[in-house]
């Protein structure tokens, strides 16, 4: 049995295969309409989510199964004291596979260790959120082809943005990759991953304070929300909040192949006034997302619509 809790848990041929048949869900659908026909998914979200939650339940709507679960911590036995690894041995002994996301970092993992089906990790405190960055990988392959060779740069808040710890994870995996560091240096990414990631892997990184100053290199624009949750200090994170804006007078410089991506929700990071740029991809991103988790679901529970 195989979870999916950190996105290096996949290596890249898993990846590459879960994008693969995520095409072919895109190309042939009506093929995967009945592919989970009597499985059912658990959607354990412990913290407020919209597109994550409902893409995941999408998703396995759209392959013929059944969702059950629960939208936030209070309307569950948490509220009683129930200890995560509890909920899920009794979740598990109602569905086939279940999506978790917890504010606490390391929860799925915990979950894991004593799940009775396969978890989702769908995003620890700060930590990691893998579906987000298959969604991301998937988004980057249709926008240019390959997920090799470009110039990205990573946006706003990349200390708490668990979408930007994940995706320069799986992307480190890949070949020619060169990373721009855009955030105010308070909101700097975490050391570990300047460490871990990018000096132990030798890979191209550099870090500025302004999206100015390097869009014209840049292949990929991720833009991420300064998050008024993961603040100990309201303070801060007013001073912070709108230190990026993305609108038409910052891309007078951009490539005309730009695509600009963003995990949602947005708040005034990227302006309405961009909504309408062919370069904005951010709605198709989140699309995505839903042909994405289909073909995890399919892998992790071992379904194959082409044998039988």
């Amino acid at each position: 049995m195989k979870h999916l809790i950190d996105p290096t848990d996949l290596s890249v041929e898993e990846i590459d295969g879960i994008l693969n048949l995520a095409l072919d869900i895109i190309d042939n659908k009506s093929k995967y309409s009945e592919a989970c026909k009597g499985k059912k998914l658990a959607t354990l979200f412990f913290e407020p989510s919209t597109r994550t939650r409902l893409s995941f339940e999408a998703a396995m709507m759209e392959l013929g199964g059944n969702v059950l679960g629960f939208s936030s911590a209070d309307s569950s036995s948490a509220t009683k004291g129930e200890s995560v690894g509890d909920t899920i041995r009794v979740v598990g002994c109602y569905a086939d596979i279940i999506a978790m996301r917890h504010p606490k970092e390391g929860a799925p993992m915990l979950g894991s260790m004593v799940s009775p089906v396969p978890i989702i990790n769908a995003g620890d405190g700060g930590h990691n959120h893998p579906t987000q960055t298959l969604t991301d990988l998937l988004t980057i392959k249709r926008e240019k082809g390959d997920l090799n060779n470009f110039t990205i740069g990573l946006c706003g808040d990349l200390k708490f943005g668990r979408t930007v710890h994940s995706l320069i994870k799986a992307l480190s995996r890949y070949e020619g990759i060169k990373f721009i560091l855009i955030s105010p240096k308070e909101l700097k990414v975490p050391e570990y991953i300047i460490t871990e990631v990018f000096e132990k892997n030798n890979i191209d990184y550099r870090e500025v304070t302004t999206m100015e100053e390097v869009m014209s290199e840049l292949d990929i624009i991720y833009m991420t929300r300064v998050q008024k949750e993961r603040f100990f200090n309201e303070a801060d994170y007013v001073r912070l909040k709108d230190t990026y804006i993305l609108d038409k007078s910052k891309l007078k410089n951009a490539k005309e192949s730009l695509t600009i991506m963003h995990p949602l929700p947005r708040v005034n990071e990227i302006s309405t006034e961009l909504d309408d740029d062919p370069r904005a991809a951010y709605f198709r991103q989140a699309l995505n997302g839903k042909y994405v988790r289909m073909a995890l679901i399919l892998t992790l529970l071992g379904v194959n619509v082409n044998e039988g």
